[in-house]
């Protein structure tokens, strides 16, 4: 059954139409925006999109490249993106999902909206703290061995120097490496077994990520043990010990 919160995301259509149009002119106007494997993304659902995330305007690369439009499972607060532009995934919409606290509602909606077919923008890392691949949280992966959906890896490089250029009047070369999409998994485990198969997924989206973008930002998922020594340290997930958005015991 269709939840009220994917009607809501589906009454947001219009408006998503002429914020794709927007995002056209705007890659092509700010940057020197380059699509490669356009081909590979599926024009329809079900679909999970993955991609690596080293900056908060990753969601409107893959706005700008998805053929039709996409929704996005994310973090309720976006700690690195300038407040001047917060607005932007209001407008577009999108499921939140608060840090830390285990995202149970935000993991529903977002099944719920794959199981009628859409097509799920989600960013594995869980976060945009480092530019250099990471473990995944367990969502992404939950969310395929839940659905049975196929999953299409997107390699993004030079998001995270759009705003630096900018102010230094130049358009930065950014690169959208669209794969091939790969599954769908099934899981049969139970306990641990099942969270083994389930953190197999997760470790496959980044391998497969990372595959599409530059080698020296591979990270943990690089085949050069200098580049994986280099990324030690990035995967300490900055929510692990608390809850987003939490002021004095209470989540805002």
């Amino acid at each position: 059954a269709k939840s009220i919160e994917a009607e809501k995301l589906q009454s947001r259509q219009p408006i998503r139409r002429f914020m794709k149009w927007l995002s056209v002119g705007a890659f092509r106007l700010l940057t020197d925006f380059e699509i490669i494997g356009g081909e590979n993304f599926p024009t329809t659902g079900p679909l999970i999109v993955v991609g690596n995330h080293f900056s908060f305007v990753d969601p409107a690369a893959l706005v700008r490249v998805a053929p039709s439009s996409i929704d996005f499972l994310g973090g309720a607060i976006n700690p690195h993106a300038p407040k001047i532009l917060t607005w932007i995934p209001r407008i577009w919409g999108f499921l939140p999902v608060y840090r830390g606290t285990g995202s149970k509602f935000g993991l529903q909606e977002a099944e719920k909206v794959i199981n009628r077919g859409g097509i799920l923008g989600i960013f594995p890392e869980a976060g945009n703290w480092a530019n250099v691949l990471r473990p995944p949280r367990p969502g992404a992966a939950y969310l395929a061995a839940m659905t049975g959906a196929q999953i299409l890896p997107v390699g993004m490089d030079g998001m995270e120097e759009v705003f630096p250029s900018l102010a230094k009047f130049r358009r930065a070369k950014v690169t959208v490496n669209i794969g091939k999409p790969f599954g769908p998994f099934n899981v049969t485990g139970k306990g641990r077994e099942r969270r083994e198969q389930i953190n197999a997924i997760g470790d496959e989206m980044m391998s497969q990520i990372a595959a599409l973008i530059p080698a020296e930002k591979r990270g943990h998922y690089s085949d050069d043990p200098a580049v994986r020594e280099a990324a030690k340290g990035t995967e300490a997930y900055p929510w692990q010990e608390k809850r987003e958005g939490e002021v004095e015991g209470q989540v805002m």
